[in-house]
């Protein structure tokens, strides 16, 4: 049995082939994984409305994975509550905000070796990870 933070093996699995420069998504219940994640490995953890949140699952992954950026889509306005979430978790980090439409461009690249679905309900909860060295 793993005693890792992370017990998915398929996220695991994943993540074992991703070097420095591969991406990760994780993305809200709204977003449209099939056709905005190009060719990554999907996985979809929405049990329900809700759950898990992408803040549960960013929790975990960064207990696995070292990041150095994390890449946002920012709405019109102002910046969610989530955000400030997001920056918590990741110990400061400065997100980087992309409008709707480069962020889905974002995440069709090649690089993008992993986008996970959550339950999420909160809008704008998507975050595109880079990884970083170990």
């Amino acid at each position: 049995m793993l005693k890792t933070a992370c017990i998915h093996p398929e996220i695991m699995a994943v993540l074992s082939r991703c070097g420095h420069g591969d991406k990760i998504l994780i993305a809200d219940g709204n977003y449209p994984l099939e056709s905005k994640s190009g060719d990554a490995a999907k996985v979809y953890l929405g049990l329900t409305s809700g759950t898990p949140e992408v803040t549960e699952v960013l929790k975990v992954l960064a207990q696995v994975v070292n990041f150095e950026k994390a890449e946002v889509m920012m709405p019109d306005g102002e910046q969610p509550p989530i955000f400030d979430e997001f920056r918590s978790i990741l110990g400061g980090m400065e997100l980087s905000g992309l409008e709707r439409f480069q962020f889905y461009e974002a995440c069709c690249q090649p690089n993008v070796r992993l986008a996970i679905s959550t339950g999420e309900k909160r809008t704008f909860a998507n975050i595109l990870l880079t990884i970083n060295v170990a």
